[in-house]
């Protein structure tokens, strides 16, 4: 499997992103679709509404908002496996609009893609 790479919405693009995948339910403000040069968006596997505005991106609520995240992220198989798919062939970045590079949902997804793929091999 590819590498799955994080990189905010916001910082250009670059050859090596490989598959490039914009994970936020919202669109990025101050971008314009050209500009993000994406191959995906996939606003339905970001956090729900209620989970995000919940979060508001408070380091405090970070270990509730993974498990509440991931709870999410297991009944979203079809979006995941789309993911997944392309990791197998060549690299594939997160993109994210979040000033907070550590507690943000494209962080929580790698994670669980990752822990998904090398510690339950069988599992989507």
């Amino acid at each position: 499997m590819g590498k799955i790479r994080l990189k905010r919405i916001y910082e250009p693009a670059a050859k090596s992103d490989g598959f490039r995948v914009l994970v936020d339910r919202l669109w990025p403000r101050g971008l314009s679709k050209s500009d993000a040069k994406l191959d995906l968006w996939l606003p339905d596997l970001g956090p729900s509404t209620t989970l995000r505005k919940w979060f508001n991106h408070d380091p405090e609520r970070w270990a509730e908002f993974l498990r509440r995240y991931q709870a999410e992220l297991k009944q979203k198989t079809t979006f995941i496996s789309t993911i997944k798919k392309q990791a197998k062939t060549r690299p594939v970045t997160l993109l994210y609009s979040a000033k907070d590079e550590q507690h943000n949902q494209a962080v929580a997804l790698q994670s669980f893609l990752l822990r998904r793929t090398y510690s339950r091999a069988s599992d989507v």
